[in-house]
């Protein structure tokens, strides 16, 4: 066999191992009003006017992935104005396999919100994380470093909810348990006889809270080294980064510190430590980023954070995740611009942009939005 038909048959191997989305069809999800919309395995490049719909359209991906939307406080906010429900349909593709994920959202006095996975209900949001893998890269990323705690847990979270099921239980539990303790510390304030109910509640939070610990730990552990890597490639070997897990509570402590905080827990009607309150700390030749980085330094550390995110999945999923680039080609420099297209030609990318002049793109499918429609071009 030839080298270049050797070369077309990797090609063609690598290319459907990978996943990616064939179509999507959305109607009624924000402004969209899209009919099986096909798409390019390699690059997608959405392009149109501001307020058009074209971050909708990332989102409507990204909420087909995670249930959730990134933006929006709740699922109401999702159905647009005009009509009483939303739909979201994806077809994707791996390693020769097709699979459907289908999303409605409808209007009532509470929003019902249902999934099918293959034309059957999904009965657990945790089936639903890694039938479709994505790595949404935005505007807002480029602040993961200068945000609050609250930006970097979310980071955390989505990434590992992707790569592990379990994790994403451990956490809802979690949730549901520190919602309950809020509860009753509350109520504490005006009648204390209920007091020895926190031991129940102090008991769940540990349960949960320890197998959150060693998984985060376990990620920013593996992440770290991913993401200096590539941080070393974008700034020429110059700096070092490092993503270090700050937990607020330990595997080992974090019982006796629920019990010692009850009083001034109650006092506040909330609980003070936790897992809800941990953060990732990133440091540049070990100096802290966040208070001292440039923000050149800042951008660069997220962008390879985010990359690393791709790297991380390959490794652990043995496929590629779709990248969805919202906007955010124009939020770097040339030279950061071109490390990230350099390094994502083998995986399906969509981008929204404003034009396509200043980009150098290979093998794209160009789309126009305007007014939540896309016509292709």
């Amino acid at each position: 066999m030839s080298v270049v038909s050797d070369t077309l048959l990797c090609r063609f191997v690598r290319l459907h191992s990978s996943m990616v989305i064939k179509n999507l069809s959305a109607n009624g999800y924000r402004n969209l009003s899209i009919k099986k919309q096909e798409l390019s395995p390699t690059v997608n490049i959405i392009y149109g006017n501001n307020a058009q719909g074209k971050t909708n359209f990332l989102e409507a991906i990204y909420f087909c992935a995670f249930g959730r939307s990134l933006r929006a406080r709740n699922d109401a906010e999702l159905i647009n104005r005009e009509k009483s429900a939303a739909s979201i349909c994806i077809e994707t593709e791996r390693a020769t396999m097709s699979s459907t994920i289908e999303a409605n959202l409808q209007q009532g006095k509470k929003t019902i919100k249902s999934i099918n996975i293959d034309f059957l209900p999904m009965r657990h949001m945790k089936d639903l994380f890694g039938k479709l893998l994505v790595v949404m890269f935005s505007p807002e990323d480029l602040r993961l470093i200068k945000a609050g705690p609250s930006e970097r847990r979310r980071f955390m979270d989505m990434e590992i909810c992707q790569l592990s099921p379990v994790y994403y239980n451990d956490l809802r539990e979690y949730h549901r348990a520190l919602k309950q303790r809020n509860a009753l510390l509350k109520s504490l304030q005006k009648n204390k006889s209920a007091r020895d109910s926190l031991s129940i509640w102090d008991e769940q939070l540990v349960n949960y809270g320890q197998r959150i610990i060693n998984t985060r730990m376990a990620f920013i552990k593996k992440i770290n080294k991913t993401a200096n890597k590539i941080h070393k490639k974008i700034t020429q070997d110059t700096e070092n980064l490092r993503m270090e897990y700050k937990p607020s509570v330990t595997t080992e402590n974090f019982a006796r510190i629920l019990e010692k905080s009850h009083e001034r827990d109650i006092m506040r009607g909330t609980t003070s430590d936790g897992i809800h309150t941990d953060d990732i700390e990133f440091s540049i030749n070990g100096i802290s980023a966040r208070h001292f980085g440039s923000q050149g330094q800042q951008r660069t550390a997220a962008l390879s954070a985010k990359l690393a995110e791709i790297e991380i999945i390959k490794q652990s999923k043995n496929e590629t995740p779709i990248l969805l680039l919202d906007d955010v080609l124009s939020e770097l420099d040339k030279h950061r611009q071109k490390y990230l297209l350099e390094n994502i030609n083998d995986l399906q990318t969509i981008v929204t942009c404003t034009g396509i002049e200043e980009y150098n793109f290979k093998n794209y499918k160009l789309l126009h939005m305007e007014k939540g429609v896309i016509k292709n071009v």
